[in-house]
């Protein structure tokens, strides 16, 4: 299997066979909780003018998503999995729009399939490339906004190559780490508004999921992300 780690956006651009965008604070974390809750689909968009215009076309969809960490003017959630990790969410479909998760899927245009991961569910997905039978596989750290590298996506990238490698690494360190690098702003008073100390402890609830997430581009041209089931 041949598998690389790509950065950021240009990344994202390279990436090629089967691609893993990863965002472990907060785009597929959020994701991922939000198919716990039991929503439907998940309609990632890159632009804000187009999440608007589709709430417009989908009144009852639930609009998601930050910029700069801050809701969206408008939206019924920010990007934090505090927010709704408890909300009754089953059978609704979800807009969703970040700075660098959601960038990347639409940035990822060589690759084959596209799938969005965190620690969350960074296992399921290490299985679900197990069963695709790609080898060539390429795992995107999306960092900050999609342009400065942060610990905790490449920390993630690492341990689902590791599996890959039917050598997975222990991250109780690495994790404890990210207390005072990127994961930091989680436990600044100042910052907890737009980031919730809680929501650090949600990103890196390790393999709390067992279900990988895809993208899909549907007939009409709309693609959404879709809960992968995994078979163990």
């Amino acid at each position: 299997m041949n598998i690389k780690i790509l950065q950021l956006l240009d990344g994202a651009k390279k990436a090629t066979g089967l691609t893993v965008i990863i965002d472990v604070f907060r785009a597929f974390s959020v994701e991922a909780y939000l198919f716990n809750g039991g929503a439907e689909k998940i309609i990632p968009v890159a632009d804000l003018d187009v999440a608007y215009k589709y709430k417009k076309d989908f009144p009852s969809a639930l609009l998601v998503g930050e910029r700069d960490g801050k809701i969206c003017e408008g939206f019924d959630y920010g990007n934090c999995p505090s927010d709704i990790k408890n909300i009754n969410i089953k059978n609704k479909t979800v807009i969703h729009t970040t700075s660098a998760g959601t960038q990347g899927l639409f940035g990822a245009d060589k690759a084959e399939v596209v799938l969005g991961a965190g620690l969350v569910n960074a296992a399921a997905t290490a299985e679900y490339i197990k069963q695709s039978g790609y080898t060539n596989i390429s795992l995107v750290c999306m960092g900050l906004a999609a342009i400065k590298l942060t610990e905790e996506d490449t920390l993630c990238a690492n341990y689902i190559k590791s599996i890959l490698e039917n050598d997975p690494i222990d991250l109780e360190e690495e994790i404890e780490n990210l207390k005072y690098t990127s994961g930091a702003k989680f436990f600044d008073k100042t910052q907890n508004d737009v980031f919730p100390r809680e929501d650090f402890y949600l990103c890196t609830d390790v393999d709390c999921f067992d279900f990988a997430i895809k993208l899909i581009k549907s007939d009409n041209g709309l693609s959404y992300m879709q809960k992968e089931k995994i078979s163990w």
